[in-house]
């Protein structure tokens, strides 16, 4: 493969070789001649970049964005018993900081996916980084009576990640298809419970290394400078639908009100975002509460003592993250080794592999809560099984969605479902677990042993909500091949001439 720039002739270029332009688009091969001349030190440089700009290398580094979104977003919660205990406020508002990164989070990501669809999306990606870095970086040096302007920060950090998540994973669907796509975001989408779990590794160490809780924020932002500017440099802007062979055919845009209605229509993805809404709010609520429902457990047990002066123990956390980050690496992988055999047995391998995984981790998480007051090794073996099921279903459910959902829509539908997700799900668990937390330890006389309990009581409307999430996965099953015939036969429209185009609504 050879470089086409500024009309230098580039060494070992073929008449037969395929040329990407400094735009990343394709370009007819090379051919000597004497208007070429040999390319000088710094046009071979660009050309030399150019050669790096993969799909493989794209796809890497769009998921190492992804890991630090993510690392970004849980770092807080690696240090909440701190922050608590700086700021000197209780559950409900320690659950406030994810709730609202949540909520403008969620509300900002419609737009990102209006934006996603129109416009060039790589710049969209890099601009939502440096933002939420910089952000990031200054809410570090909030001083402890100005807690509220911790909370808008977060609130802002939220609508710098959102362009992130909306956009990204439908770059990886223009630039793979089929079990390729599958595996790329499988890779893509492992970067949620890694990211979660060196999100609490991560701001342990910084606290303990810097000794405050503030360090933990300072590390992230300097990570995101790093992966913004790759993104620019060696991300290319694929056309939307290029891996399905259908770019260059694609005469027809539908508008944003058509597709919104067909969204709507689309069963398979109405189902399967509800079913993410569930682990949303599942996965929200155990990365805020969990390790501090784990010390808890201990001080009960007389393993620990309750931590009156900072810095806190980080025990806890690390072990969290370390194993958040295991059972994301193994539900990623078992997810897309098991939908890829299933798919040999049916073709609703996709959304069945996702309720029978949804079912089985609630019933390992429901076990947490049973013997974590008697034993803290017992608590972490359940957590570890039922993470790893929970975690099975992130990839396989972009996939359905890649499926279901025609190319030029994609962007958009990626946004709706996490807005749906996130307003279902952990917009509100955190903070309603603290809420229900902090009522329940008014009610009855204040002690070790009813802190404990009260949390568990609150984490226990988890469980329910999983099983709830496996019901729509099931839903899904039953119209997955429809709506996958359907985009299917859309696709084939959309590619005809503007004239012959009968768009569904």
């Amino acid at each position: 493969m050879c470089v086409e720039s500024d009309e230098c002739e580039i060494e070992g270029c073929s008449s037969s070789d395929e040329v990407h332009t400094l735009s990343g688009s394709m370009s007819p091969a090379l051919k000597s001649s004497a208007d070429l001349h040999p390319c000088k030190p710094g046009q071979k440089f660009r050309a030399a970049l150019l050669r790096c700009r993969s799909p493989l290398v794209a796809a890497g580094i769009l998921s190492f964005g992804n890991v630090l979104n993510y690392m970004d977003r849980y770092t807080v919660a690696g240090v909440l018993l701190d922050i608590q205990k700086h700021f000197d406020v209780g559950d409900s508002s320690a659950g406030l900081l994810q709730t609202v990164f949540i909520c403008s989070f969620m509300i900002a990501a419609p737009i990102f996916g209006y934006l996603g669809d129109r416009f060039n999306r790589k710049v969209i990606l890099s601009c939502g980084i440096f933002f939420w870095s910089f952000v990031t970086l200054l809410s570090s040096f909030i001083t402890k009576d100005y807690y509220w302007l911790l909370v808008l920060s977060r609130c802002l950090v939220g609508i710098g990640e959102s362009s992130y998540s909306s956009i990204s994973p439908t770059i990886i669907g223009d630039l793979f298809t089929n079990n390729k796509r599958t595996v790329m975001l499988s890779v893509f989408y492992l970067a949620i419970p890694l990211g979660s779990g060196l999100g609490y590794i991560l701001g342990s160490i910084a606290k303990d290394a810097g000794g405050d809780w503030f360090w933990a924020l300072r590390v992230s932002p300097m990570l995101g400078l790093i992966a913004g500017t790759l993104v620019l440099i060696f991300v290319t802007e694929p056309k939307r639908g290029s891996a399905d062979h259908i770019a260059g055919r694609m005469q027809t845009r539908t508008s944003w009100l058509c597709d919104m209605k067909a969204l709507a229509k689309n069963r398979s993805y109405v189902f399967s975002s509800l079913a993410s809404a569930a682990v949303s709010f599942a996965t929200g609520a155990f990365g805020i509460w969990i390790p501090q429902y784990l010390v808890r457990a201990q001080v009960v047990q007389k393993t620990a003592v309750s931590c009156t002066n900072q810095p806190c123990s980080s025990k806890d956390s690390l072990i969290f993250g370390a194993i958040t980050c295991v059972t994301g690496l193994l539900g990623v992988v078992i997810g897309a080794v098991t939908t890829r055999l299933c798919r040999q047995k049916t073709e609703r391998a996709d959304p069945l592999v996702c309720a029978v995984s949804m079912l089985g981790s609630a019933i390992f998480i429901c076990l947490i809560f049973v013997v974590a007051k008697k034993s803290i090794v017992g608590a972490y073996i359940c957590i570890f099984i039922g993470e790893t099921l929970l975690f099975l279903n992130w990839a396989i459910t972009a996939d359905i969605l890649m499926y279901v959902v025609i190319p030029t829509r994609r962007a958009t539908a990626v946004a709706f479902q996490g807005f749906t997700s996130h307003l279902l799900g952990d917009a509100g668990s955190p903070y309603l677990i603290g809420l229900i937390s902090d009522s329940l330890q008014q009610s009855y006389a204040t002690s070790a042993l009813w802190q404990f309990l009260s949390l568990g009581y609150a984490l226990m409307l988890c469980p329910f909500v999983i099983v709830l999430g496996g019901m729509f996965f099931l839903a899904t099953a039953l119209f997955f091949l429809d709506d996958r015939d359907k985009a299917e036969n859309q696709v084939n429209q959309l590619s005809r001439s503007p004239s012959t185009v009968k768009v569904t609504k």
